[in-house]
């Protein structure tokens, strides 16, 4: 072997993901072969650009990535057909429900198995269970096998998002990674935008059940790409047994904790028996997860790497950004339909202006960050502008102008735009290799258990604030059972009771994103503490440097 292939061999050994095998050349002598593109020069070509092979994996993970977040947008808009037809209205927040919390229990889970079995076996395994519930919820034949289908895709969704994170976390480096920000988020953007559209096109020409289906020719893209042109390791860490206690405590705590956020002031009153046995379990469940991660000689959520100030504050940055994110994209078009008179039909363009700002700013930041290496700078501002866009549309009423409220939105979106992927980007770099999994996994939770507290927290706020100022002005009848009402119900509305109806859903916005405004401030603050540690990089002699002191063992110090 020559000297440059050993090398390239203790580099790929060194950095935890690169594989070497040797094959017989013939002359005796062997040639290695690097099976991962890992942080090291072998992944970026001298014109700095990826290898084709790479970028084509990327390629496919977007593809993933788009599965995951473009499935509950076109399913929401099939709802309606769905009940009309299979029945069991009362059990219609199952559907969602199911999927939402399987993929938030399951989601530490994949990130440990692609850290002890390797992450293209793991991975692919998701897609495949992805599928299959897809699969199984378009033969549904009634709400109850629906429900229970539903749950296996969300399994699988679990999978797909850290899937993705963790293996970009593995093939490029940090210093790297920052340019492909703008194509997650265009992802995103195009999944928020294009679910509707979508998902009522497919709805109305297909059938429902297409809606399930269409996941199958995407899937199995990706499945092909993946299999052929992805290279990673499959073996498992020697001795190495799984914590099925923690993962079963973990999954315990967080089905408590997303039922309390989906439950809580809707099925069931806040101070009801059922919730207060849920906060119960949860929080017991939790605490003995902790107690279990201590004394687990592999454990699923390793509490050192909390150690690492950087990776904490990414974790409560990441929890406030989903807390705002999802509040604002239910009550943002909420707004815009019952007050400015939106149509409801393509509900993803209302969102437009906050979307492409996201993606505009995500770009920017991650080709500064690439060339600079810098990024403290960017959750400040991510958090700045997060806290004003906020407070701007907490300040819209009846008579704010569709131009007024996109800019306020435009404003929102560029400090998320800010967030979004920093927060992964700079939680990967503050671990060891071998935790890219859990990393990424626990920095997915936080942004999804944030989603459900924002959704249900500023929910509550937004619906008894509509409630009472209906109630004042003696209109409570209108909205019995739920303070949101479609635009055709609106219409249909005498013009007196519209009004009171509009001021009470513009006063309700106020409310929640007052709320968000005082949240996203814990968030502004937290991003002062973030440590500037470079960033690694794809250099041939770049060491790993945590906290400012350059590595030699490539490993980083749990402490900051």
């Amino acid at each position: 072997m020559s000297p440059t292939e050993q090398r390239a061999g203790k580099a790929g050994v060194a950095d935890g993901v690169g594989e070497v095998s040797r094959t017989d050349g013939g002359d005796g002598t062997g040639k290695a072969r690097i099976a991962a593109v890992a942080e090291k020069p072998e992944a970026v070509a001298e014109d700095g650009r990826q290898p084709r092979s790479v970028r084509v994996v990327l390629l496919a993970l977007m593809i993933s990535m788009l599965l995951a977040m473009l499935d509950n947008m076109i399913v929401g808009t099939a709802m309606p057909t769905i009940v009309g037809e299979l029945g069991g209205l009362e059990h219609l927040s199952w559907v969602v429900t199911a999927y939402t919390l399987a993929t938030a229990a399951s989601t530490p889970i994949w990130g440990k198995l692609g850290d002890i079995y390797g992450r293209k076996g793991v991975f692919l395994t998701s897609i495949v269970i992805f599928l299959i519930g897809s699969v199984l919820s378009g033969m549904a034949q009634d709400m109850s096998q629906l429900i229970g289908f539903r749950a296996v895709q969300g399994l699988g969704a679990g999978g797909l998002m850290v899937g993705v994170m963790a293996i970009i976390g593995d093939l490029i480096p940090p210093r790297e990674r920052g340019k492909y920000q703008g194509m997650m988020a265009g992802v995103m953007a195009l999944a928020m935008i294009g679910g509707p559209l979508v998902g009522g096109t497919i709805t109305d020409n297909l059938g429902w059940r297409w809606s399930f289906y269409i996941n199958l020719p995407l899937g199995a893209v990706a499945l092909a790409m993946i299999t052929i042109v992805l290279h990673l390791p499959a073996k498992k860490r020697s001795g190495v047994k799984v914590d099925y206690l923690g993962a079963a405590l973990l999954t315990v705590g967080i089905t408590a904790i997303v039922l309390v956020t989906t439950w809580g002031g809707t099925e069931y009153a806040w101070s009801s028996a059922m919730i207060m046995e849920l906060i119960a379990i949860g929080v017991a469940a939790l605490v003995g997860f902790v107690i279990v991660q201590t004394k687990a000689p592999e454990p699923i959520m390793p509490l050192h790497i909390f150690r690492n100030r950087n990776f904490t504050l990414m974790s409560v940055i990441g929890f406030l950004t989903g807390f705002v994110m999802f509040g604002a994209v239910l009550f943002l078009p909420l707004y815009q339909q019952s007050v400015q008179g939106a149509s409801a039909t393509n509900s993803g363009l209302l969102l437009l202006p906050m979307l492409l700002s996201m993606m505009a700013v995500s770009l920017i930041a991650g080709r500064i960050t690439t060339s600079s290496g810098k990024y403290k700078i960017f959750p400040i501002m991510g958090g700045a502008l997060m806290v004003t866009g906020l407070f701007l549309l907490a300040q819209m009423d009846t008579e704010t102008s569709r131009l007024t409220s996109g800019l306020y939105m435009a404003v929102l979106g560029a400090g998320m735009g800010f967030l979004m992927q920093i927060t992964m980007l700079v939680a990967q770099n503050s671990v060891e290799m071998k935790d890219m999994g859990v990393a990424s996994s626990s920095t997915t939770l936080f942004r999804t258990l944030g989603s459900s507290f924002g959704v249900a927290i500023m929910g509550a706020l937004f619906n008894g604030r509509v409630q009472d100022e209906m109630a004042s002005a003696g209109g409570s009848g209108v909205t019995e059972k739920s303070a949101q009402l479609d635009a055709a119900s609106l219409a249909k509305l005498p013009d007196a009771v519209r009004e009171v109806y509009q001021h009470a859903v513009s006063s309700g916005t106020h409310a929640a994103f007052t709320l968000g405004a005082a949240v996203a401030v814990i968030g502004f603050v937290a991003a002062f503490f973030v440590k500037e540690v470079p960033l690694r990089g794809a250099g041939p002699e770049a060491p790993e440097v945590r906290d400012g002191a350059p590595e030699a063992d490539g490993k980083v110090p749990q402490s900051a």
